[in-house]
């Protein structure tokens, strides 16, 4: 347009028409071109794929720009940003395909590069996105921003951005078994073997039949050497409530994905949730709890859906650093069930939470404390920390765990299958063993 311009105007002020005949066909297809111009500004929109997305699963999502208008868009260039925990490692966009190599940490991918392409009238282009998810949370993809031009390259609209959406990546649940029996199974149905007579799959004995016993419950070879009916007793079978406490107070450690290291929020909600994925296959109940300022619960409740719900639950764990004193309201015994056990998933970093775990077994709870610190955690450099100093604190750390010991507060390490077997067969006994009572 500057330079058909300029020849009509120098052909006028200089009276050569041979200037204003070589300026007529700019002038012609420049007004052709902007007589066919889009009246619409492009659409941007974001998928992040939906379904179950868990750590180290394959990642997919799709953002579109999309032309409303009857006139094409000649260039059409789309750009995303992605959150460094969701690595893209391949992008494909209108039967092209960009792939590349991210580098280390995660920090620049494919997707992090501009995409040109054109898009015909009232259509849309995808470009598809495919990688994995590096860690657990709830992870951005987005804003996403499209410039295009149209006319033949004369007009350029400006940026049209779509909000970023939230991509939901479930912690990959560690294998945990634990086959010991629980302490006490309160509930009237489950999967646990308990001590008290009633229905269930455990014998228990024989004994003389009584009124109320059921005829298929008769043994007939005692009943036949005996001359008298015996029925075969058995134990009932029970439930039990699980509590999951998780420390938030302090994080420490430095997460690497599902590939790399584990800080201590990944250690603990990755074992949260193995957990709860273990307790409520079996029929048990499990509820949540955080032991922080905010003092978030998830009720109790048993089923596919509430390991659904403590899967959301536990996606926005976060540490939440207190210099103030915890309420010890919200994580005393009278919200507790008597009959609980209650799992602590702590670092034991301060006090506080030692202090937590004893009044927990003073109460009379079956208190496990897991260990969620990584055991090869390195001294903080750069914040003053001498080796000796870190030697010390280590060595105060450890007397602390052995002071809850010496309290029956079990404190072993996270390390996944059979951690808690030992502990819960030691939990279990001491709560079958005979009390002694003050006359």
């Amino acid at each position: 347009m500057l330079l058909t311009g300029l020849l009509l105007i120098a052909g006028v002020l200089l009276g050569r028409v041979d200037l204003v005949v070589l300026a007529a066909p700019f002038a012609l297809g420049t007004a052709y071109a902007l007589h066919r111009r889009p009246a619409e500004l492009p659409q941007v929109l974001i998928n992040d794929g939906g379904g179950h997305l868990v750590e180290g699963g394959e990642l997919t999502g799709t953002v579109s720009v999309g032309n409303p208008d009857p006139v094409p868009y000649d260039v059409a260039v789309l750009r995303t940003r992605v959150s460094p925990w969701l690595r893209v490692d391949r992008a494909t966009l209108a039967g092209g395909t960009v792939a590349g190599r991210s580098r280390a940490g995660g920090s620049t991918t494919v997707a992090d590069c501009p995409f040109v392409t054109s898009v015909a009238p009232e259509t849309a282009v995808d470009l598809e996105l495919s990688g994995t998810a590096l860690r657990w949370g709830r992870h951005l993809l987005g804003p996403a921003g499209a410039r295009v031009a149209a006319a033949q390259g004369l007009l350029i609209s400006r940026a049209v951005l779509a909000e970023p959406v939230r991509a939901k990546v479930y912690p990959k649940t560690e294998p945990f078994e634990a086959v010991e029996a629980m302490p006490r199974a309160a509930g009237l149905v489950g999967a646990h073997r308990s001590r008290r007579p009633g229905e269930g799959g455990e014998l228990a004995g024989v004994r003389v039949f009584a009124p109320g016993d059921r005829l298929r419950r008769i043994d007939w070879r005692v009943s036949l050497r005996t001359r008298q009916l015996h029925v075969a007793a058995t134990l009932s079978d029970r439930d039990a409530e699980v509590v999951v406490l998780l420390d938030v107070l302090a994080e420490a450690g430095r997460s690497g994905g599902i590939a790399g290291t584990a800080s201590v929020l990944d250690t603990t909600v990755r074992a949260a949730a193995a957990i709860a994925e273990h307790y409520l296959h079996r029929g048990d109940r499990v509820s949540l709890l955080e032991y922080g300022p905010s003092a978030r619960r998830l009720r109790p409740a048993t089923g596919r859906r509430q390991y659904l719900t403590a899967l959301e639950w536990l996606l926005e764990v976060k540490a939440q650093p207190s210099p103030q004193a915890v309420d010890d309201l919200a994580f005393g015994p009278q919200l507790l069930s008597a009959d609980a056990l209650v799992v602590v998933l702590t670092p034991l970093l301060q006090e506080r939470s030692a202090q937590m775990l004893a009044r927990l077994a003073r109460s009379g709870r079956f208190v496990v404390a897991v260990d969620t610190l990584p055991a090869d955690l390195p001294p903080p450099k750069g914040q003053g920390w001498a080796e000796v100093a870190y030697r010390l604190w280590r060595l105060d750390r450890d007397t602390m765990i052995m002071q809850l010991r010496e309290h029956g507060v079990p404190v072993v390490p996270w390390v996944g299958a059979g951690s808690l077997d030992q502990v819960l067969r030691d939990v279990a006994r001491m709560a079958t063993a005979p009390r002694v009572g003050n006359r």
